[in-house]
């Protein structure tokens, strides 16, 4: 298991359209597990790959995340989903 933590910098947080583009980009790790947790708020990780879960999460513009992936693609799914992340998702 591997695991990073970084800050959500788009303007609209992590909600309905980069969202999106962060689950389908999760989902291209099939065999890996992929969570992402809301550090500020110390809660529980959630499946990454569900945007539903991701939109409950509530994630804002400025919060301290963490993205753990575990399976045989973790380190390049997290090397991903974190650059998407730095990215600002493209906004």
């Amino acid at each position: 298991m591997v695991s990073k933590q970084t800050t959500i910098v788009n303007a609209t947080g992590l909600h309905a359209r980069p969202a999106s583009v962060f689950v389908t980009e999760a989902k291209k790790y099939a065999n890996t597990n992929v969570t992402i947790k809301n550090v500020d708020k110390d809660t529980a990780p959630v499946n990454a790959k569900s945007i539903m879960m991701i939109l409950a999460a509530g994630l804002g513009t400025g919060t301290k995340i963490e993205i753990a992936c575990d399976g045989p693609e973790e380190q390049a799914a997290l090397d991903a989903l974190v650059a998407l992340v730095d990215s600002g998702f493209g906004e």
